[in-house]
């Protein structure tokens, strides 16, 4: 109970949010980590009256704890599959629209098929570190470049180029990628950490065209980005499902359509000592079904 008492305490960032969750009282909170740190013979925490921090020693036992921790969760877990049900705490990391677009709207299912399974879902344009971070698995999209982890492909996105009507009335209609170049503004997306921006890929047969012209809006957010591109600050290329309720709608027009760029590999990707766990399993194969549903292959 003391191990599981200090955790809580550094996950939460204070006794008292510790003691909440826990449903203790804080005094019994203290007395678990007085008698930790007794038993281990270190100071595990820095303590003021604002704030509380690991020590070395501390930091140590913490990761060494929270590996432990997994593994047990995930040896319950299996064995509790073997029976029909894994329960315990799946930690996902995914893409801001993917998670409200397409994962998030199906959750329910998921939960009413594995409901003694809790889920963290974190949500971000900016990659996580699946050991670091201590997370399970993430949805990640484009080349991957860790040969270490493990990747399950769930299928590919499309892109499409388009604009608002608006801007199309004041600035013209391209008729060949290379009008971009000097005729129109960009709304480009740069990718979270880097200020490296998307180019434009357009691709006809074997020709294909690479512009990268005048960007009048950068943004490092796929939710950012739509609003930008819906705001009509400028021609961009994004992904086909994120865009296809405002092109229907008619509130952006498609650009371009006979070149094509080239789609996008989606992912689920998860370290090696995951591999068998029985939640990240059933999270995969749902996915796998969630996106054939979707029409993404």
């Amino acid at each position: 109970m003391a191990v599981r008492v200090f955790l809580q305490v550094v996950e939460a960032g204070s006794f008292v949010k510790a003691a909440q969750t826990l449903d203790f009282p804080r005094n019994t909170v203290t007395k678990h980590l007085q008698s930790l740190e007794a038993h281990l013979r270190v100071k595990l925490l820095n303590r003021t009256t604002r704030r509380i921090s690991l020590t070395n020693d501390g930091t140590a036992y913490y990761e060494r704890m929270v590996r432990v921790l997994d593994q047990w969760q995930e040896a319950e877990s299996n064995l509790s599959s073997a029976q029909g049900q894994p329960h315990g705490r799946l930690r996902v990391d995914m893409g801001s629209t993917m998670a409200t677009m397409v994962v998030l709207p199906a959750l329910p299912e998921f939960r009413a098929r594995y409901p003694e399974l809790q889920l963290d879902i974190g949500v971000s344009d900016r990659p996580a570190d699946l050991l670091g971070e201590r997370v399970d698995c993430v949805i990640r999209g484009g080349k991957l470049t860790d040969p270490s982890l493990i990747a399950r492909r769930l299928g590919s996105l499309a892109y499409v180029t388009c604009a608002t009507p608006a801007y199309l009335a004041a600035n013209g209609h391209p008729v060949h990628p290379s009008n971009l170049e000097s005729d129109h503004e960009f709304v480009r997306y740069f990718l979270p950490g880097s200020n490296r921006r998307r180019p434009l890929e357009f691709i006809k047969g074997e020709e294909r065209i690479t512009i990268d012209g005048h960007c009048s809006v950068g943004v490092n957010d796929s939710n950012a980005f739509l609003a930008a591109g819906l705001a009509g600050l400028g021609v961009m290329q994004i992904l086909a499902f994120i865009a296809k309720p405002h092109l229907e709608s008619g509130a952006l027009v498609p650009l371009l359509e006979e070149w094509s760029p080239e789609p996008r590999p989606i992912y689920i990707v998860y370290s090696p000592n995951r591999h068998l766990s029985a939640r990240v399993r059933v999270f995969v194969e749902w996915l796998v079904e969630l996106f054939e549903a979707n029409g993404i292959r």
